[in-house]
């Protein structure tokens, strides 16, 4: 593959599209699409699938993001740990189809059945555990929120005194994250993407990542990248998250290529609006906002005696020289990290209404729109589950610019053909 070749092809893309929708498509800004067209800067052989996809008309632009159509997605995945499909549509955002998903609560299935009806060739399976790696379909990204479990450091090292040999099987089973890499071993997708809490790098003092790592390198013959990325960049919440990126080649990938707004949204953005102008939405009707009065329902304001108890507690932990208690949150505020707890009693978040009232929590509309969801996300459970759903899912718009950045490097190995694994990876699966 030559460099003259991407450099045609975008000079045919430049006779049907502009410089910022090429851009949008690559995943690059307008000013290095512009150095490629005059010269300046070689234009990258990876880019070559990306910009046949967009003459031959397999993919189009649509508000910055790949979009499917009639030629078919840009790529296959599998979402698992799934909850209510964060992950996954930051990734149909950019051209992906789900053909696979996994989800173990009831609930969140619920949940994500309304929101994802699928269709013939898409599988909802609920535990991963028992389900047969070579029965998952075949795919091109694996997706996967796995939940930290304590991993076996001692068998392992017991193993390597004895000179007795070890794969990821003796390291992680009995985890989650055992499934996700037996599932990686079987069907070799070109990439995937792990979220986990940031906490995940210093579980064990840093054992637990480093056979997280291990497994997914050595074992497993991937290329990885990791990296902590703060929701703030997109929405009005302090919500810090590791995300593990891997491909099955070698690539040029860089956490650099991140478009990561410096001054985020402030919480009014995400506020049901008081003046008239918030949306009715008929799956929403008046649940959490009385569009009549014009005001959020009564019932998420705080009682008189649970507002007391927070601010005796705050106090008590306060004189003790402790750092707990309630997270008031204003209009220009970031607010604390939405934990699975909120519904117990709101205390991380409390919009305030005012000296003469008492606090409030957020609604559960409100903490769909916190972790970046559109307002056409539908919410069929219980104000309880929807924010145990919310609390437990991720900030969607950081998925989506995740796979903004891997999607040029996912459409290279695909029209590379890359084996799949090193010797090492096949001789360990065969």
């Amino acid at each position: 593959m030559t460099l003259a070749a991407p450099l045609e092809l975008l000079r045919q893309a430049r006779a049907r599209f502009t410089q910022r929708e090429i851009a949008a498509h690559v995943g690059k800004d307008i000013k290095t699409v512009r150095r490629w067209e005059k010269g300046a800067t070689p234009c990258p052989a990876m880019l070559e699938p990306a910009l046949r996809d967009l003459l031959q008309g397999n993919a189009r632009i649509d508000g910055g993001h790949v979009r499917k159509t009639a030629g078919g997605a840009s790529f296959r995945f599998v979402d698992l740990f799934a909850g209510i499909g964060g992950i996954r549509m930051g990734f149909e955002a950019q051209g992906g189809e789900c053909v696979f998903t996994s989800e173990w609560n009831d609930f969140s299935t619920k949940t994500y059945r309304e929101n994802y009806p699928g269709g013939a060739e898409h599988a909802l399976i609920g535990d991963i555990v028992t389900f047969p790696a070579e029965d998952v379909p075949s795919h091109d990204v694996l997706l996967g929120g796995f939940p930290c479990q304590p991993f076996s450091i001692a068998g392992v090292s017991k193993k390597n005194a004895l000179g007795r040999p070890h794969g990821f099987e003796c390291t992680t089973q009995g985890t989650l994250f055992f499934d996700v890499a037996r599932i990686i071993a079987a069907k070799r997708p070109a990439a995937f993407l792990l979220e986990n809490v940031k906490n995940l790098l210093s579980h064990d003092k840093g054992r637990t990542f480093d056979v997280i790592l291990q497994t997914l390198r050595d074992e497993l013959g991937y290329e990885v990248h990791y990296r902590v990325i703060d929701g703030q960049h997109f929405t009005p919440q302090h919500r810090e998250r590791i995300l593990i990126v891997g491909f099955r080649g070698k690539t040029s990938f860089s956490w650099d290529d991140l478009r990561l707004p410096e001054h985020g949204p402030r919480l009014g953005s995400i506020l049901h609006r008081t003046d008239g102008s918030e949306p009715v939405l008929p799956w929403d009707h008046d649940r959490f906002f009385d569009h009549t009065a014009k005001r959020v329902q009564p019932k998420y304001t705080l009682t008189s005696n649970l507002w007391t108890y927070l601010q005796n507690y705050a106090e008590k932990h306060r004189a003790a020289g402790n750092g707990f208690g309630f997270g008031m949150a204003y209009p220009d505020s970031v607010t604390r990290t939405l934990s699975a707890r909120y519904h117990k009693d709101g205390s991380e978040i409390l919009v305030y209404q005012g000296e003469s009232l008492r606090p409030r929590r957020l609604t559960p509309r409100e903490c769909a729109r916190l972790m970046g969801f559109p307002d056409t996300f539908r919410i069929p459970v219980s104000d309880t589950q929807a924010y145990r759903q919310f609390g437990n899912s991720v900030v969607m718009p950081v998925m989506r610019e995740v796979a903004r950045i891997m999607l040029p490097h996912v459409q290279t190995l695909l029209a590379e053909e890359t084996p799949r694994g090193s010797k090492q990876a096949l001789s360990l699966y065969a």
